[in-house]
């Protein structure tokens, strides 16, 4: 399966044309027999990619006390501020891909920012133990989400990553739904696997 995998991100390469940027490969999976009515059924899970992501994740962590030059921190004062501003607050929500937070801010983080952060799926992750781990584990993770509709789409990594190291992330996507879903590989449906400007190819499960 990974030599096949490896041919299929080499043909997703060839469908695209080169760009101006680092284009991102995202895997897209229809999910089939999954009511996403039932909340048994929906998943949000952070998954470190055994590869990494290509780039780190965007992370905001809420914090009066942590300082890192790799997240940016938002302290009990800027959660009031961006509380009073929803527009800032729905452009970073877009723009990060983790938040994480000192407990003894989530009380403050719930009543002013839940509203927004809950419905994307985005509410924080507690910071808990030594930090540094947690962070690291992070930077390389992406988030595999089924909410309304029955498809997973999720980055497996970027053009300037090795083939190999690519496919290693596909597989390891694949084989996380298939422990995850109810109905293991009977879930899984049609896979594609595209860079972001480019024709999707098919991925045989």
């Amino acid at each position: 399966m990974s030599e096949k995998i490896i041919e299929l991100v080499k043909e997703a390469r060839g469908n695209s044309k080169e760009r101006k940027f680092s284009q991102s490969f995202d895997i897209i999976v229809n999910l089939k027999l999954m009511d996403t009515k039932k909340p048994e059924n929906r998943l949000n899970e952070i998954v470190t990619l055994p590869k990494g992501r290509g780039r780190d994740a965007k992370i905001v962590i809420f914090s009066d006390t942590l300082k890192g030059d790799d997240y940016t921190t938002v302290g009990s004062d800027g959660i009031s501020s961006l509380a009073s501003d929803k527009r800032k607050m729905k452009r970073l929500t877009a723009d990060v891909d983790f938040f994480m937070a000192d407990p003894k801010l989530m009380v403050a983080i719930g009543k002013s920012l839940g509203k927004v952060l809950a419905p994307r799926g985005k509410m924080p992750t507690l910071i808990t133990g030594e930090p540094g781990p947690m962070i690291n584990r992070f930077k390389k993770s992406v988030r595999v989400k089924v909410k309304d509709s029955p498809v997973v789409q999720c980055l497996v990594g970027i053009e300037g990553m090795s083939d190999e190291d690519v496919a290693s992330n596909v597989k390891f996507i694949l084989n996380f739904l298939e422990k995850k879903l109810p109905k293991g590989r009977n879930n899984i449906g049609k896979a594609m696997l595209k860079l972001t400007m480019g024709k999707p190819v098919k991925v045989e499960i």
